[in-house]
């Protein structure tokens, strides 16, 4: 066995050289992009959206005002061949087959099967880490089996997958939102998942101060909470109505939901979020246009991901490439062991390694993998 010094500096000096190409797929209003955009700022290094796609108009004329770029539609029109080469694969992929608010029916729902998009995309142009992103329930639907078999597909893929499981209350942001990210690699590496733990920004700070009478909710809704025995504090609350018609009042909000009743959520039990606020819940800059109407705006918001969650991901899966400047990584990522052992890259440390053969016999097609029960 073969052992020699592995120049880590050498190799992170020519990966900063190259432009980091990404495609944002399922791209909805760009909280990805987002998310990127800020990483590249903070680390110094240079990216390219090479593809967007989102099959809703109103999605693509909001995408379009803000990064100057229309996304393609329909990805099942999108022939992989066709696509760009690319380093990242995004993806925040329909949610609604694994979420609350639909019927749980998972890849029994045609819009489940949008995944296969996803895989049949990384099968043809193989980039070197992808990021997927859904809900929470994703984790628990069919006991397990449904996340077990898209693990199971991106292994067949030649990729090492992860997930975890965040909150946006733990990445600033006031409000509740859990989301599942799912990341995976090409190579060996040796990736971090963020910790969080990022003092919450307090709803004040994001509510705007003067706020138009058409977001009030009427005297009977407003009554009809306060019947809930709640009644306002000097706090800055947001009143929560689940499907049984329990109203809670926290100092946060819960989850922004697309498909939710206009008053699920109310300030002080007494009006709607307005459309810069949902923004602002999910960590969109106020520089961030806003170009639909209300109904339009809101469902956005709904669907969107968190987008401080999102950074940190992409944040330590950049680092994990050696894609960013020594001066912007933590000290514990440059005191790491590296060496080639017969051609192949190991990291002496303790953090979590990824890169081992994945165990799978006879690699199947994308379609049966998918497929089977």
């Amino acid at each position: 066995m073969t052992v020699t010094p592995y120049n880590k500096k050498e190799k992170q000096k020519n990966d900063i050289k190259k432009t980091i190409r990404y495609i944002d797929l399922f791209c909805g209003i760009g909280g990805f992009r987002v998310a990127v955009e800020q990483v590249a700022k903070e680390l110094d290094i240079a990216v390219k959206c090479v593809l967007s796609s989102d099959i809703d108009e109103e999605c693509q004329l909001a995408y379009e005002s803000n990064f100057n770029e229309k996304p393609l539609g329909d990805i099942t029109s999108i022939k992989p061949e066709n696509v760009p080469d690319h380093d990242l694969l995004l993806a925040g992929f329909p949610c609604q087959p694994f979420s609350i608010i639909g019927h749980r029916k998972g890849f029994d729902d045609t819009r489940g099967t949008l995944f296969f998009e996803i895989a049949r995309i990384l099968e043809k142009k193989q980039p070197k880490i992808f990021v997927l992103e859904n809900v929470k329930l994703l984790a628990g639907h069919n006991n397990g089996k449904t996340l077990t078999r898209i693990l199971n597909v991106l292994r067949d893929l030649g990729y090492h997958p992860d997930y975890h499981i965040f909150n946006a209350l733990n990445f600033g942001l006031p409000q509740k939102r859990e989301r599942i990210f799912i990341v995976g690699f090409k190579d060996f590496c040796s990736f971090d998942w963020p910790k969080g733990g990022l003092a919450m920004t307090p709803l004040h700070d994001i509510l705007e101060k003067k706020v138009p009478k058409e977001y009030y909710a009427s005297d009977y809704i407003r009554n009809n909470r306060l019947k809930k025995n709640l009644t306002p504090t000097e706090e800055v609350t947001i009143w929560h109505e689940n499907k049984a018609g329990h109203v809670s009042a926290y100092p946060y909000s819960c989850a922004l939901r697309a498909g939710a009743s206009y008053n699920y959520l109310l300030v002080n039990g007494e009006r709607r979020l307005t459309p810069r606020e949902m923004l602002r819940l999910q960590g969109f800059p106020d520089k961030f246009k806003i170009v639909c109407n209300y109904s339009q705006t809101r469902k956005q918001a709904g669907n969107s991901l968190p987008v401080p969650i999102a950074k940190a991901v992409i944040k330590n899966l950049l680092i994990s490439q050696g894609w960013a400047a020594k001066k912007h990584v933590d000290n514990k990522y440059n005191e790491l062991q590296n060496y080639i052992i017969d051609g192949q890259i190991s990291i002496f440390e303790k953090r979590t390694r990824y890169g081992k053969k994945p165990k799978v016999k006879n690699s199947r097609k994308i379609q049966a993998a998918l497929s089977s029960k």
